[in-house]
């Protein structure tokens, strides 16, 4: 196949990578910092704030902000579900002061149920609301694990949360912004 037909409609071998890699650049530039923040937060008051749920979270937030699971509504009734939902299993199964999976190197039967339970709950319930937010149920596992159990593990990952909830939108918010307006000055200064 030859450049020119690979370039029918509109687009050649290099305008697709382009098409790519500048979105991925905006991602990165976005991501990176706003993760290194969060992450320098937690550490400034002493908390890990940087936990596994706030990279698919920030994921969808800035990559995919117009879809169903990235509105902010659904993250945060999502996040807000999976933690009480987390903190209820634990209670449930008698976890709270027991040690987390990472501690232990392996999780104990409750702890699977907990887990089990805490997911499935966080499912029902994200859908219950029409709340889609997948990495909501990183969440449940996470508290339920005991790796974010109450105390400053928790405090921490919820920190994480709201800067990533609150941040994120906005990063995209602006971007999407001035990409929305070099569109529009592009595609005048061309008819």
């Amino acid at each position: 196949m030859t450049a020119r037909a690979a370039g029918e409609g509109g687009r050649d071998a290099d305008g697709t990578l382009r098409d790519r890699i500048v979105p991925g650049v905006r991602l990165f530039v976005l991501s990176a910092p706003l993760l290194a923040g969060i992450g320098a937060c937690g550490r400034l008051i002493g908390w890990v704030a940087l936990t596994t749920t706030i990279g698919p979270t920030a994921y969808l937030l800035l990559a995919h902000p117009g879809t169903v699971s990235a509105r902010w509504r659904a993250a945060v009734v999502g996040h807000g579900a999976a933690i009480g939902i987390g903190l209820a299993c634990l209670a449930a199964f008698g976890l709270w002061r027991h040690p987390s999976i990472v501690e232990r190197h392996q999780d104990t039967p409750a702890q699977i149920g907990a887990q089990a339970l805490a997911v499935g709950l966080t499912l029902f319930t994200l859908h219950l609301l029409d709340a889609h937010h997948a990495p909501a149920t990183a969440t449940a596992l996470l508290i339920t694990s005991g790796i974010s159990r109450p105390g400053p593990p928790l405090y921490g990952m919820l920190t994480g949360l709201a800067l990533v909830l609150t941040l994120a939108p906005l990063l995209s918010l602006v971007t999407s912004g001035r990409a929305k307006a070099r569109d529009k000055t592009g595609k005048a200064g061309t008819a």
